[in-house]
Parts: C-alpha cells; sequence; structure tokens
C-alpha cells in the first residue's frame, strides 16, 4: 500500500495474489472490509462489497486455470473504492451480463465491467461510491 505524502488526489492502492481456490477468498472478504471501512463506508455499504467481491471471484473460478492465482486489486480514491479481481481461464471468456450473478454485482457494487486480456485472464471490476453520510 502506498500513499505520497498524504497529497489529495492520490491513490492508495492494495494488491492481493492467492490461489485461484475458494477456500482462500475469506482473505480477500476480510481486506475489502477493512479498506472499506477506512473510506467510511456503512456497514451496509462494506457487507454489500464484500459479498460483490465474493461473487466476482465466484464466477472467475469457475473458468480459472487449475492451479492458477487470482489477483485482486483495491484502489482507494476519494469517496470510492475500486476492485479489480483478475484470474487467468482456460475458455478466456467474458462473464455474461445478462446473468442473475451479473445483476447482483451490479446491484451490490454500482458500477461493474469485465474485460478479457490476449492471455485469456479475465477480469471484473467493481467500483463502489460511499453512498451514505459523511462520518465527519
Amino acid at each position: 500500500m502506498s500513499q505520497i505524502n498524504g497529497e489529495p488526489g492520490v491513490q492508495d492502492f492494495v494488491e492481493v495474489r492467492l490461489p485461484a481456490a475458494g477456500a482462500y477468498l475469506s482473505v480477500l472478504r476480510t481486506a475489502t472490509a477493512g479498506l472499506a471501512a477506512r473510506l467510511d463506508f456503512t456497514l451496509d455499504e462494506i457487507e454489500d462489497l464484500r459479498i460483490a467481491v465474493d461473487e466476482a471471484c465466484a464466477i472467475l473460478l469457475q473458468q480459472a486455470v487449475p492451479g492458477s492465482v487470482l489477483s485482486c486489486e483495491f484502489r482507494l480514491v476519494g469517496d470510492s473504492l475500486k476492485v479489480t479481481v483478475a484470474a487467468p481461464t482456460t475458455d478466456g471468456k467474458a462473464p455474461e451480463r445478462d446473468t442473475f450473478a451479473w445483476t447482483v454485482l451490479s446491484a451490490l457494487a454500482g458500477e461493474v465491467d469485465s474485460s478479457v486480456a490476449e492471455d485469456k485472464t479475465v477480469s471484473i471490476s467493481l467500483h463502489k461510491k460511499r453512498g451514505g453520510p459523511s462520518a465527519h
């Protein structure tokens, strides 16, 4: 995690890399909650984001290459948290956007997008803005 002299507009960045297996997702849920709490997200917003990250990972793990690494990047920007989860996949297909899982992601996280790299790594990006009143 880095921040340059606490200057406004500078991003905090955290990356977590772990085996692409469901047994490790609790690590990401905990990291998500901790980072969202730093931004003064409400308890409901924190829980929504934890569920959204979990759901995005579940989508990726269905097609992840066995034994590969799942990466999760967190960017704290102003009053929002951008989360991108990515994993190398066997088929390189972007998640279907007309599924129940995608609808849940959109409802929980706000802005949701996906992309596929040339090496068949699929990424799902979530952008959650703090919606509650400021605690300051």
